[in-house]
């Protein structure tokens, strides 16, 4: 579990890097239908920097946690990057889209962490 506790806070420490906000984290540990151990969630407030959250993330995680997503999608329209990390699944939304997509709230059963923002 250790890995994964570095793996989660070089993922904040990215997101924070950049400026991300709101950022959640989705215990998804005990829920036996999930994907993955983990989600975190958070928002940037333009396509240009949901990519920079993005990129900080990977080289975050690179240098700190020795990780590399398995796989990255939508950066090329940059409304909402899913970054695969197997233990863990990254969303970055803009705004609306996490509104409509509301992830944090798909498994009722799962414990949220917020992250307070760095202002």
């Amino acid at each position: 579990m250790k890995e994964s506790n570095s793996l989660i806070d070089s993922i904040v420490e990215g997101i924070q890097d950049k400026k991300g906000r709101d950022i959640t984290v989705v215990d998804l540990s005990k829920i036996d239908e999930a994907a993955c151990r983990q989600f975190v969630i958070c928002t940037g407030n333009s396509p240009q920097q949901v990519q920079a959250i993005a990129h900080s993330i990977g080289d975050v995680t690179r240098e700190k946690a020795n990780a590399r997503p398995l796989a990255v999608s939508g950066l090329q329209n940059a409304v909402w990057v899913a970054m695969d990390f197997s233990e863990a699944i990254v969303h970055i939304f803009l705004p609306e889209e996490r509104d409509f997509y509301d992830l944090e709230h798909l498994w009722a059963d799962a414990p949220l962490k917020h992250i307070p923002n760095i202002d």
